[in-house]
């Protein structure tokens, strides 16, 4: 390697480990949120898909986003689990009906 003087490294001033914390409770907040969104729109490709009811997996498409949205805006994880539990019910409701003809 060539030498062309001495190597001068950058000293960061100050400590900024609450702006390291906020970032990590944000990537946690999303990868919570984005799991919980998933299992949702998988519960809603199951209820269209495996038992036919189209109409309910648009409502549970629905519900994920309306519940994504929130969750992902504030500090809170609420919407996305409520919109989980919805999801489930839904998915549950409809494995209990009889598949349309």
């Amino acid at each position: 390697m060539a030498d062309h003087g001495t190597v001068e490294y950058a000293t960061a001033t100050g400590n900024d480990m609450p702006a390291h914390e906020a970032s990590y409770e944000g990537f946690i907040r999303f990868a919570t949120v984005g799991t919980i969104h998933t299992i949702c729109i998988v519960l809603g490709l199951a209820v269209g898909g495996v038992m036919g009811h189209w109409f309910l997996a648009l409502v549970t498409f629905l519900i994920a986003i309306i519940g994504m949205i929130p969750a992902l805006a504030t500090t809170s994880k609420t919407p996305s689990i409520v919109s989980f539990v919805l999801c489930f019910l839904i998915f549950v409701f409809a494995s209990t009906m009889a598949a349309p003809h």
